[in-house]
């Protein structure tokens, strides 16, 4: 197993969908494991070399749901930035073994468009599912390793949350 200390984090950014009331988006992982209970989402991805990360938000955004930027309204974005490490049965495993977790800035979209404009299969699909729901049970549904990271995330936007 690889040593997690001596591993940096990957640059990452997470985006917070809503719709007019509120409700945020979640996409069900494709990747779930059978058998597993479905693993809940909201968009992320990681940011490229000389990328801003607004402009990774927007790109991720449209890469996993189909949704184009002018299908959104910047909101807010998080402060600084929020970490998690990944648990040891995935450390070296993911991002071929170069990260001991994310480093992520996560951006507050208000959806503009209708449900008909997001599409998930995508080029390279993330999700095999997705609902508009609150963001408590998106705390719910989130694998375990995250919770941290979206209830962080959610604290921040709360104003902004139904």
């Amino acid at each position: 197993m690889a040593d997690a200390e001596g591993l940096p984090y990957r640059p990452c950014v997470g985006v917070v969908l809503i719709d007019a009331r509120g409700l945020v988006f979640a996409g069900q992982r494709i990747d779930s494991p059978p058998g597993a209970a479905p693993a809940w989402q909201m968009p992320q991805g990681g940011i490229d070399d000389g990328e801003k990360p607004r402009e990774a938000a927007y790109r991720e955004l449209w890469e996993e749901t189909g949704v184009t930027r002018d299908k959104v309204e910047f909101v807010a974005k998080t402060h600084g930035w929020v970490t998690y490490d990944l648990p040891p049965e995935l450390l070296g495993k993911v991002w071929g073994g170069k990260y001991r977790g994310q480093r992520q800035k996560w951006f507050l979209f208000r959806f503009l468009g209708k449900d008909s404009d997001i599409r998930i299969a995508t080029e390279h699909p993330e999700f095999s599912a997705w609902r508009w729901i609150t963001a408590d049970e998106l705390l719910d549904s989130i694998v375990p390793f995250k919770r941290a990271v979206y209830e962080e995330v959610v604290r921040s936007f709360r104003a902004y949350l139904a």
